[in-house]
């Protein structure tokens, strides 16, 4: 597993991009960026966004900085392509102007992602720290972009950044079980049970390679427990209200938009979504929890088009690994199992607090039937438990 993985998960190696150099004439999208909250409040926005000429993606002298300031063209004409077709106040918009359009499908295209904003831009390429040397957390980390002047938005997305940054202990953990696993030639031994010489038992001895996958699995479990106290802290700061009417509208799916200068077909896309995060897929490749095929994995596969590429292969890394499970303490895996479904069953917690209870048909934003389905993973991953 890449080094970068296990210290600082799904986040960016180093801290993102905050801005263009002053020179680089990339710099007027950070006062574009600054600015769109005030602009989404006028109903002349997309009139303005029209005539905007967005300077077309150009990789810096230094080739260390290309891939940060990629990253950060594609959070600034991410958020300006969502704002526009899902301006808040008027109806969805079904065309995607040319100068929009064709500057985000062509940095998309060097990402290999989909041209549309997902998880990573809304919130893995987009904090900053205050303090350089602080923890990634709550409280020493803030937003670069944002779609409305409410420090809820904030909250939603820095909440997520947190868990993101527990995950490299995940990570970490997982490496250190791999390495134990492969390592052994017996790793699809179980434990073993050892008798006195009348054929009485009087014990099971676990191999120290266990005991190591053990450690891990329980480091794991500590690490998601940690995540499942940050995403208990969303209505600290972040009102349901204002969440369902002021910024989630904005990274709703794309819905038969036609993306001009691109193609003349209409496109639909996922919105952002929790479920574009790899953490979750992560536990359950290593797991190898059993899901039923459905309509909700073919979603899910479908959400790993929306990852960043390299997070696509180290899923498929992981998913490669031995199982842990006939190697794991039952005490240690059910909690495991336990602190992923607590997890999910958080999420839906919310989901129904902050979606679900406010309309009478709700879709996510990633244009499901959310509520269905994550209560069948709740139930799929308990299941799994020895």
């Amino acid at each position: 597993m890449d080094q970068r993985f296990l210290e600082h998960g799904f986040l960016p190696e180093h801290d993102p991009c905050r801005a263009f150099p002053p020179d680089s004439p990339l710099a007027p999208l950070d006062e574009l960026g600054r600015d769109l909250p005030s602009l989404l409040i006028d109903p002349g926005f997309r009139q303005f966004a029209r005539e905007l000429n967005l300077p077309p993606w150009t990789p810096p002298d230094d080739p260390a900085e290309s891939l940060p300031q990629m990253r950060l063209y594609y959070v600034r004409v991410g958020f300006l392509a969502s704002a526009y077709v899902n301006q808040v106040g008027q109806p969805p918009s079904i065309v995607l102007p040319a100068n929009i359009a064709v500057p985000l499908c062509g940095v998309c295209r060097l990402l290999d992602r989909p041209p549309i904003l997902s998880y990573d831009g809304y919130a893995l390429y987009n904090w900053r720290r205050f303090d350089p040397t602080g923890p990634i957390a709550l409280g020493n980390i803030d937003t670069l972009q944002n779609f409305v002047h409410l420090y809820d938005e904030h909250w939603f997305i820095l909440v997520h950044v947190e868990i993101e940054a527990i995950a490299a202990e995940i990570l970490a953990a997982i490496a250190a079980a791999s390495r134990a696993m492969l390592d052994d030639p017996n790793v699809h031994r179980r434990p073993v049970t050892v008798f006195d010489a009348s054929g009485q038992e009087i014990g099971r001895f676990v191999p120290e390679w266990g005991t190591t996958v053990n450690e891990s699995l329980a480091a794991i479990a500590r690490a998601v427990w940690r995540q499942v106290a940050v995403l208990r802290r969303i209505p600290e700061q972040m009102d349901p209200a204002l969440y369902f009417r002021t910024f989630r509208p904005y990274i709703r799916f794309f819905e038969h938009v036609v993306y001009e200068g691109v193609d003349a077909k209409p496109s639909d896309y996922r919105g952002e979504t929790g479920a574009q995060s790899s953490i979750v897929p992560a536990l359950v490749a290593f797991l190898k929890i059993p899901h039923g095929s459905s309509l909700l994995t073919d979603h899910l596969a479908d959400m790993r088009k929306f990852m960043p590429a390299e997070h696509r292969r180290l899923l498929a890394e992981i998913e490669a690994l031995p199982d842990p499970r006939p190697l794991a303490d039952k005490a240690i895996y059910n909690d495991l199992l336990e602190a992923v479904a607590t997890f999910r069953e958080v999420h839906i917690g919310w989901a129904y607090e902050y979606i679900h209870r406010r309309v009478e048909d709700p879709r996510g934003t990633g244009g499901t039937p959310f509520m269905r389905w994550l209560k069948q993973l709740i139930d799929e991953t308990r299941a799994w438990k020895k």
